[in-house]
């Protein structure tokens, strides 16, 4: 018996990508797995609570973007805010397979369609927002 897949890489379907490129913007709290931001290479002192407040809030401003600028405000945004050291890209976390992300992450990113954002997604990390850009 021969099995023929067809292998697509960046397909807008997500039970068929086998790697997505997606951008996050973080919020750590002090509860995170280790709270220190690496924007500010400061410890954090954020509550949860205080944290998912920030984030809606950049969930808000961002969502509310000219839609065809969306890209462009959600890596200003990360830039400004973003706990992670993607900061410095705009939160561009490059290309990753399953498994590479822990699991919520990556249930957001691949149930993401490109251009879309995801909802508030809590990790061990932090709390994020996703943005899909492959």
């Amino acid at each position: 018996i021969i099995f023929s897949f067809l292998y697509t890489p960046h397909s807008s379907t997500p039970a068929t990508m086998s790697t997505v490129r997606a951008s996050h913007l973080l919020i750590k709290h002090k509860g995170s797995r280790n709270p220190v931001s690496r924007r500010t290479n400061e410890a954090v002192t954020t509550t949860k609570e205080a944290a998912r407040a920030e984030l809606e809030k950049l969930q808000e401003k961002i969502k509310a973007a000219d839609p065809a600028k969306l890209r462009d405000v959600f890596a200003a945004e990360a830039q400004k805010r973003s706990d992670c050291s993607s900061y410095k890209k705009g939160g561009d976390l490059g290309v990753f397979g399953r498994g590479e992300m822990q699991k919520p992450f990556e249930d957001a990113a691949f149930g993401l369609k490109v251009g879309e954002m995801s909802a508030i997604v809590d990790t061990d990390s932090g709390l994020h927002l996703v943005y899909r850009t492959e």
